[in-house]
């Protein structure tokens, strides 16, 4: 079992398409609202756009074919499938993955091309390999143009050279981190982009990224449309961070949990063996406290998790430096666990911005390790402080086995997708199935984990860290 199935599907609320093309467009900026994990509003509009008939049959010998009507109920509780049908209409439910009896393009006269956006996450090279498989190998296309060093190379003035890809030169690549490649963040002209496209006879472009690599997607479609062109437009959900919406697990994500237990496990080792020791460790989790959740339940001798969700104070009779002393005081050692978008509010300092637009976080492990530090001095308490921040090094990890058979899985149906002409969509992945997910749905919100849900008490009930800690700022 995946580990986001351990818990119902994160809920979602709507999500609409601006209907306009910039001229430029912000990739994996930080989006403006987000959504919980127990709200249990579902997409009013899961239609997936295509190209045109599907008329080619489809050269996969033996394949499980999937019917064009086939779907997946958004809801799983009879109540909520119930009342979401009580006035006539009918359940949501996303468009199924997999392969279809008869396709839109000839993949013999087709040219496909791989994009990879945003930060290094485990798991890109896998789903390239992937692709490049399934699109030349069983479906028979040319070889796969890769555009290099993210949208950049889609933008003619960079001067990056393009990858030729063949499952000969994709081979092995699964067993190295990173992407062969190579990724960028940073404002590019959508136009410009969907020229490449155009002049390049490129027909498909997947797209693998997270908010805001499939937001520029979004408007390459748009552009393609408006412009009356067939080009397909197949996004892939990377982000380490678990929070793209309408999806239940992005690519990357499980590694993460696995790589960021072993790192806590060495916290605790380290503080165990000292006197008063405590073992601080910074995840990644810019909105969205998914991985330090995760990795907090997967442990189960954290002492204190701290996400973006959850604002919590410094001082006061259960703040956490009251907290942390009273941890000491009875176990004589403590672990800390803090996603990096934790604790903003406390820091000071005016806020920043990156070539993408995101917002450039404060330091939250450092800004703990000092408050700490001068906590415990103030008070003449020797305490031995180890402070883990293994952000990169989880990024730059290989898929482990579990993640790399999703990686596999969700590339093929991507390739599947993209054959039978979906375009400006996603390929996700609820309930056990893999769907299609239109992108307008997937881009301006953020997944988060609900501080008020039942999956937010879990974490808190393992780690017995007072409820009180955190407050409620509206």
């Amino acid at each position: 079992m995946s580990l986001p199935e351990m818990y119902p599907n994160p809920s979602l609320n709507d999500g609409e398409s601006s209907g306009t093309t910039p001229h430029l467009v912000v990739l994996e900026s930080e989006s403006e609202q987000v959504s919980s994990d127990d709200s249990m509003k579902a997409p009013t509009d899961l239609t997936v756009a295509r190209l045109g008939p599907c008329t080619v049959a489809s050269p996969l010998k033996e394949a499980s074919f999937v019917p064009d009507g086939a779907q997946v109920l958004y809801h799983t509780c009879p109540d909520e499938l119930a009342k979401a049908t009580s006035d006539g209409s009918p359940p949501p439910a996303f468009e199924r993955a997999g392969p279809r009896e008869k396709i839109y393009f000839d993949p013999k006269k087709l040219r496909c091309g791989i994009v990879t956006c945003g930060g290094l996450c485990p798991g890109l090279n896998d789903v390239i390999r992937a692709l490049v498989i399934e699109l030349c190998n069983n479906y028979g296309t040319l070889p796969v143009i890769g555009f290099r060093y993210g949208y950049q190379g889609l933008v003619a003035s960079y001067g990056h050279e393009v990858m030729e890809l063949t499952p000969k030169s994709v081979g092995g690549i699964q067993y190295h981190g990173g992407t062969i490649l190579g990724s960028s963040r940073g404002h590019q002209d959508i136009g410009e982009m969907v020229d490449t496209l155009e002049r390049m006879n490129i027909r498909v472009l997947f797209t693998l990224g997270g908010d805001g690599t499939q937001r520029a997607a979004a408007l390459m479609a748009e552009e393609i449309e408006r412009r009356g062109l067939k080009i397909g437009i197949v996004g892939l959900p990377k982000t380490i961070d678990n929070d793209i919406m309408y999806i239940s697990q992005s690519f990357g994500f499980i590694t993460a949990v696995s790589e960021a237990r072993s790192v806590i496990a060495a916290a605790h080792t380290e503080a165990r063996g000292v006197p008063n020791g405590i073992g601080l460790v910074k995840l990644m989790g810019r909105t969205s406290g998914w991985i330090a959740a995760y990795a907090t339940l997967a442990n189960s001798e954290v002492d204190f998790c701290l996400i973006p969700e959850q604002p919590f104070r410094l001082d006061g009779e259960d703040g956490l430096m009251a907290s942390l002393e009273k941890r000491l005081q009875k176990n004589n050692h403590a672990v800390i666990v803090a996603a990096e978008g934790a604790g903003q509010d406390l820091q000071p300092g005016e806020p920043d911005h990156d070539a993408s637009g995101n917002l450039k976080l404060k330091d939250v492990g450092a800004f703990l390790r000092t408050a700490i530090t001068e906590y415990f001095s103030a008070r003449n308490i020797t305490i031995n402080l180890r402070y883990l921040d293994p952000s990169y090094t989880i990024r730059g990890a290989r898929a482990d086995p579990s993640d790399a058979v999703f990686c596999q899985l969700l590339a093929q149906n991507a390739v599947h997708a993209a054959m039978a002409g979906r375009t400006n969509m996603l390929t996700g992945y609820w309930n056990g199935e893999f769907t299609h997910v239109p992108l307008h749905l997937v881009v301006g919100e953020r997944k988060q984990v609900d501080a008020k849900g039942q999956f937010w008490q879990a974490v808190v009930s393992t780690t017995s860290q007072p409820f009180t800690m955190g407050y409620d700022p509206g």
